[in-house]
């Protein structure tokens, strides 16, 4: 068994969807970010490509690389869920909390989990979304963006 961990965060940014969790979510702002800056698909590539020792979502998923502008978060979770099979590994289970003043996450969570375990070919009850808010405090309290952890538990194939 191998465990890793992933962390990520974005501002808010005008004129872009939110997408979190690989679904689109009504508000009136986006987050900032090469790709769709889905914050928690991110921090889950990042958990699991950790996990396995792959390295992290930049280098595999460069920022400056003009393939991933505004580019599907989960066509990259797809593509990480491939060299972890490659590896040799497969996935146990994912924890994973948004960290949010806004918008609520709790409608989404369902969809969110079946997207995820979907773009992984894994169960949706082996996917949990969790979601917090800090109380005003900080970047995410202010409601500057969104931030998301998540723990990836794997082993071998």
């Amino acid at each position: 068994m191998r465990i890793g961990t992933g962390v990520d965060a974005h501002p808010f940014a005008g004129g872009r969807p939110l997408v979190l969790g690989g679904v689109s979510i009504r508000h009136d702002e986006g987050l900032e970010g090469h790709s769709d800056a889905d914050v928690l698909v991110h921090a889950i590539i990042d958990a699991l490509l950790g996990a396995a020792g792959l390295g992290d979502l930049g280098g595999h998923f460069p920022a400056g690389d003009a393939r991933f502008k505004g580019g599907d978060s989960i066509t990259m979770l797809r593509t990480t869920a491939g060299l972890l099979a490659e590896a040799g590994y497969r996935i146990v289970n994912l924890d994973s909390v948004v960290i949010a003043q806004r918008p609520a996450v709790a409608p989404h969570r369902d969809p969110m989990c079946r997207r995820i375990a979907e773009a992984l070919g894994i169960e949706p009850g082996r996917v949990s979304v969790k979601a917090t808010t800090t109380d005003g405090m900080g970047f995410t309290g202010r409601g500057e963006g969104i931030a998301a952890t998540a723990v990836a538990l794997i082993d071998e194939a």
